[in-house]
C-alpha cells in the first residue's frame, strides 16, 4: 500500500481501506475514465467539497477513556470538511435523554444523524422514525435491533479482539502445552464481553492452550485492580494474562505492580496511548494491546457525508456504501507500535 493511501486511513494500516473515500492509489488513466462515471460510481473526488451536510452525532457520556475518544476523533474528523455541519449533543448515559436528542435532531431537519447508543434495542424506535423522516442513520458500535433503524452501521470486531489476542498468546508461548493463561473479562452480562471470551477461547484452543483462571470487571480502573487482584492471589504460577480493556488495566497493573510478580506478561485490549507507550519502551510486562477502534464516530462522519451526497466509497467498484462495516482488531506490540499511536486515546 502506499504512502499516500495510509495517510489517509482512519486506522493507519489495517482498518478497512474503503472508509478513506478516496482513490489515490488509482492509476492515471483510470482517474480519467472515472471523471465522466455517473453519480454514486467511484470518481476520485470524493473528498472534495460538495453538498451541504448538517450531521447530528449523539453517544453516552465520556466517562470512559475510549468513549471520550470516540466524540474528540468525531468532531475533529467533521472539521475537515467544509461541507459538513456536525450538531453534537451532550453525551448521556439516560437512555431517555438520549432519545430526545434524536427528536430534536428530526425536528431540526438535518440529512443525517451518526449514534452511537447508550442502550441499542431502547434507541430502535427514534431511530427508526428518524429514517421515515428521510434522515440518514449511521449507527456505531451498539447496534440496533432492527435493520430499518440505519443505513448502515460501523461496528468494532469484539470476537475478533479474543481471536487476535489469543492468537498472539498462542504464537508467544510457542508449543507450551501447559501454559497457564488468565483473562480478565469485562462486565460478563454484556454480550460484547461474551464475544471477546468466546473468541479467546477458540484461539486458545486452535493451538492447544485453554483459558486456566478467569475473572471479570466492570471496565473502571476500581474494579479492575480488584478483580487482578483476586486473581494473582488465586493463580500462584501464570504464563500470560488477556485483559479486556486498557482503561480497567490501569487498575489490572496497578495490582500486578502491588504483587511484585513479573513471571507473566500481559496483553490490553481496546488499545489505549499509556498502553502503547508501555509496550513501546519494552520495561513493561505489556507486551502487546488488541486494538479496538475509537474512530468509529469519525468514521460515521464520512460515511453519512458519502451516503448523503449520493457518492460510493472510492476503493471499491461496488456504487453503494455497505450496510455494515466491521473494522479490524489488530494486534499492536513493539513492532508496529509508531503506526497506530496517532489514532490511541488516552485511559
Amino acid at each position: 500500500m502506499s504512502a499516500r493511501s495510509v495517510r489517509t486511513l482512519i486506522i493507519a494500516g489495517l482498518s478497512m481501506v474503503a472508509l478513506a473515500a478516496c482513490t489515490s492509489n488509482t492509476p492515471e488513466a483510470e482517474k480519467e475514465d472515472n471523471a465522466a462515471a455517473p453519480q454514486g460510481v467511484a470518481s476520485g473526488k470524493n473528498d472534495e467539497p460538495g453538498q451541504k451536510v448538517r450531521i447530528g452525532f449523539s453517544a453516552p457520556a465520556a466517562d470512559h477513556g475510549w468513549m471520550g475518544a470516540i466524540t474528540k476523533a468525531t468532531q475533529a474528523e467533521a472539521k475537515k470538511y467544509s461541507d459538513v455541519e456536525l450538531i453534537v449533543a451532550e453525551g448521556t448515559n439516560d437512555v431517555n435523554l438520549q432519545i430526545s436528542q434524536v427528536e430534536t435532531f428530526i425536528n431540526q431537519k438535518v440529512d443525517a444523524i451518526v449514534l452511537l447508543p447508550f442502550d441499542g434495542a431502547a434507541l430502535t424506535p427514534v431511530a427508526i422514525k428518524a429514517m421515515e423522516a428521510g434522515i440518514t442513520v449511521v449507527n456505531v458500535d451498539r447496534e440496533f435491533d432492527s435493520t430499518f433503524a440505519a443505513r448502515t452501521t460501523i461496528l468494532g470486531d469484539n470476537k475478533g479482539m479474543g481471536v487476535s489476542a489469543g492468537t498472539y498468546i498462542c504464537k508467544e508461548m510457542k508449543g507450551k502445552k501447559d501454559a497457564v493463561i488468565a483473562e480478565i473479562a469485562g462486565i460478563d452480562s454484556l454480550p460484547l464481553t461474551q464475544a471477546r471470551s468466546q473468541g479467546f477461547k477458540e484461539a486458545l484452543a486452535d493451538c492447544g492452550l485453554k483459558v486456566s483462571n478467569r475473572v471479570a470487571a466492570e471496565f473502571t480502573v476500581e474494579s479492575g485492580e480488584k478483580a487482578a487482584a483476586n486473581l494473582l492471589q488465586a493463580a500462584p504460577k501464570l504464563d500470560a494474562i488477556w485483559n479486556h480493556d486498557d482503561d480497567q488495566g490501569v487498575g489490572v497493573m496497578a495490582a500486578i505492580k502491588n504483587s511484585g510478580r513479573k513471571e507473566f506478561f500481559v496483553v490490553g485490549g481496546a488499545g489505549s496511548a499509556n498502553v502503547m507507550r508501555d509496550i513501546k519502551s519494552g520495561t513493561s510486562l505489556l507486551r502487546a494491546t488488541v486494538i479496538y477502534p475509537s474512530t468509529q464516530g469519525a468514521d460515521g462522519v464520512r460515511l453519512a457525508r458519502l451516503l448523503v451526497q449520493k457518492k460510493a466509497l472510492g476503493d471499491l467498484v461496488e456504487v453503494e456504501v455497505p450496510r455494515t462495516i466491521q473494522l479490524y482488531a489488530p494486534v499492536v506490540t513493539k513492532d508496529n507500535v509508531d503506526q497506530y499511536l496517532p489514532t490511541a486515546f488516552e485511559s
